[in-house]
């Protein structure tokens, strides 16, 4: 039996790469934050580089190390080449927030194909290319990874108000998580995700501009803050978690309907 620590729980990331998509506003944004404060270097990534230069300054300017790099999670081929700059730059990722995502915000008979491509390249098909890119590379390397992929309890309800692509592709990330991390345990790489509720964004507040004040309707009538993730995810990726894949943890404040 291997000996354990009492408790087996620590947050120390040292010595491993994560890469975070997405990470120009929000919840991205805190994501990387919090790998780097517990010790991983970080490739943080997003179509915004202006925002990702000022992130990097600001880890940097923290004590962190962390390589910046543009990513569209549309292209199959940008998607690849990030991946290979993090590992050139950083080394073997070992740690991987799928983060990244869009709205659709319109009625599914309205929706244009041009932003149905958009909306399931950025939220399903991307995240999928980019999660077997750094499989590919942990299996090669023999070395064991985590797998973050940002779900939303959207995912598990639908009222109608104009996001059913939304809901779809967050739902088909849940899927996801389940079939690659029957996939890759044998390799130790656990897959795992997190279903957020309203949590303050910038794709929140843009719900907030189109449909009012929602928090009201809820018990606890907020907004969640991202800080209020913080320990989800440093729990997915710790050693604590070895043994937990091919699950999703629902963060919703009890917001939703059960």
């Amino acid at each position: 039996m291997a000996d354990f620590p009492l408790p087996n729980v620590s947050t120390d990331l040292s010595g491993q790469v994560a890469l975070v998509t997405g990470t120009t506003s929000g919840l991205g944004k805190r994501f990387a934050q919090v790998l780097a404060s517990c010790g991983a270097k970080v490739a943080i990534s997003g179509r915004r580089v202006e925002r990702l230069d000022a992130l990097a300054e600001e880890i940097r300017a923290s004590g962190g190390e962390v390589e910046p790099i543009a990513l569209d999670m549309r292209n199959a081929d940008n998607i690849v080449a990030c991946v290979e700059q993090a590992e050139k730059t950083l080394g073997t990722v070992t740690i991987l927030v799928n983060n990244a995502g869009i709205p659709d915000a319109q009625r599914a008979h309205k929706m244009s194909n041009e932003l149905i491509d958009d909306v399931f390249d950025t939220n399903l098909r991307g995240p999928y290319i980019l999660s077997c890119e750094v499989a590919r590379r942990l299996i090669a390397a023999e070395t064991p990874g985590r797998m973050v992929n940002i779900s939303s309890i959207g995912a598990f309800n639908y009222s109608g108000q104009g996001a059913a692509l939304y809901s779809i592709t967050k739902s088909g990330i849940v899927r996801m998580t389940e079939a690659l991390a029957v996939e890759w345990a044998r390799f130790n790489i656990n897959v795992n995700a997190i279903a957020p509720g309203a949590f303050a964004s910038e794709m929140m507040d843009g719900m907030l501009e189109r449909m009012g004040d929602i928090s009201q309707h809820f018990p606890r009538k907020r907004i969640c803050d991202p800080a209020q993730m913080d320990s989800t995810l440093l729990y997915l990726v710790s050693p604590a978690s070895e043994a937990v894949t091919g699950t999703f943890i629902k963060i919703d404040d009890g917001q939703g309907p059960r």
